[in-house]
């Protein structure tokens, strides 16, 4: 059996455990650290309380496993194990174990019992080598992830930058699998389809002109998401009479809301903070709060762009996968994991470069986009189904060796 560890159900990775299901090929099971975002949860960096209106725990086969009192994903000590694993993978016969990064201690844990075990462990992580980092933390960073990599046999990749820092620390190319960040694009795709002819009526809801060219941020207002930055492009765009009619639209929540609100004319704000500004460049602005799964649709109908400014902290961006998979052009930041796979040199600025987002915007909303055609998480299923095969043949060639040294002495 494959053991599939994680923190906790994530609706980017749902879809990929229901598909492995559907297809039985591999036989398989869940175990979540935590139950976060199942039942009513506090995210610190959105502010609020939440949990996703689709159902996370359906279609495939899971369990919750024993940890600390109070763990949650965003804690590394506290999301820890709190029973034995080894015990638990001898007596459900796990032949591999696959963990989602190393961000937890619990995923370290795992991957001791696992070699105690003499279960294969793999890994699908997002960092990659974008960041430029000081020596005395490179060292650090390779002396620790140096020993994970070291007892994990199979790898799955989910862009370029991820597989070159594998390759960075030696990891072969036959251990090497494509597994792309992928969302549920089919859901996507049929909830815009759906919502497409009432475009005008969103605008309106949301106070964006029709005539408005309207530039979607949708994530945490949170300082590596650099939300700004839309704002000060957006007034460049204004001041120099590039695009007149620019329009904001937020998605989300966060510490800097307030500073955001009060850069901006708010026109919609559905949390009512009441901010003025009077800048006559300041851009107009509408700020819907945090949209859940079946909502966030509405406002890649109504947007025509997305931009993700974000820093070296974004290792992916799967914001931009949902947009593109809505038909919603995207520029991303340069130091975002994504930009390689999803958005090229074109939709691409530096990041922090408020002048090069502003082209940018300029560019796209003066001329006919062209879409990237988002991964769908099947290249990930696939793979998970060709490691799987070939760590039976290695576990079978393994025991025949071993039996044929038994008979040799």
């Amino acid at each position: 059996m494959l053991a599939i560890l994680t923190t906790h159900p994530i609706q980017y990775q749902v879809p990929i455990w229901q598909e492995l299901a559907r297809r039985g090929n591999v036989p398989f099971e869940v175990w979540y650290l935590t139950d976060f975002g199942v039942e009513p949860s506090r995210d610190r960096e959105f502010g609020h309380t939440f949990s996703w209106d689709i159902d996370t725990l359906a279609g495939y086969p899971c369990r919750l496993l024993s940890t600390v009192k109070g763990a949650t994903p965003a804690s590394f000590w506290k999301c820890r194990l709190n029973e034995s694993l080894f015990k638990r993978m001898k007596a459900s016969e796990t032949t591999s174990l696959w963990i989602q990064g190393w961000q937890v201690a619990a995923y370290w844990q795992a991957v001791h019992a696992a070699r105690a075990t003499g279960v294969e462990v793999w890994l699908r992580g997002e960092s990659n080598d974008l960041a430029p980092q000081p020596l005395w933390k490179h060292g650090l960073k390779r002396a620790q992830l140096g020993w994970l990599f070291g007892n994990v046999d199979r790898f799955f990749y989910i862009g370029s930058g991820n597989r070159r820092l594998y390759q960075s620390f030696g990891v072969t190319d036959n251990q090497l699998y494509s597994a792309p960040y992928a969302v549920d694009n089919d859901r996507f795709k049929q909830q815009a389809a759906t919502l497409r002819p009432q475009r005008s009526e969103l605008r309106r809801k949301y106070g964006i002109p029709e005539d408005a060219f309207c530039v979607l941020f949708c994530g945490k207002f949170i300082a590596k998401k650099r939300p700004a930055d839309v704002v000060l492009a957006a007034q460049q765009l204004i001041r120099n009479k590039l695009i007149p009619k620019v329009h904001l639209l937020f998605v989300g929540a966060g510490q800097l809301g307030h500073a955001l609100r009060a850069s901006c004319k708010v026109q919609f704000d559905a949390e009512v903070q009441v901010v003025h500004n009077c800048d006559r460049d300041a851009p107009n602005a509408s700020f819907t709060g945090f949209l859940n799964q079946t909502e966030i649709s509405q406002a890649y109908v109504a947007a025509d762009c997305l931009v993700l400014p974000s820093d070296y902290g974004e290792t992916w961006g799967l914001v931009v996968n949902e947009a593109l998979a809505s038909s919603m052009p995207c520029i991303v930041s340069d130091a975002c994991g994504c930009a390689e796979e999803l958005a090229g040199p074109e939709r691409t600025f530096r990041m922090a470069h408020v002048s090069d987002l502003a082209a940018k915007l300029m560019t796209l909303a003066t001329s006919t986009a062209m879409l990237v055609a988002p991964p769908s998480i099947d290249a990930t299923v696939d793979s998970v189904i060709a490691a799987y095969r070939e760590s039976a043949r290695t576990t079978v060639r393994s025991h025949r060796l071993a039996h044929e040294h038994e008979y040799h002495h």
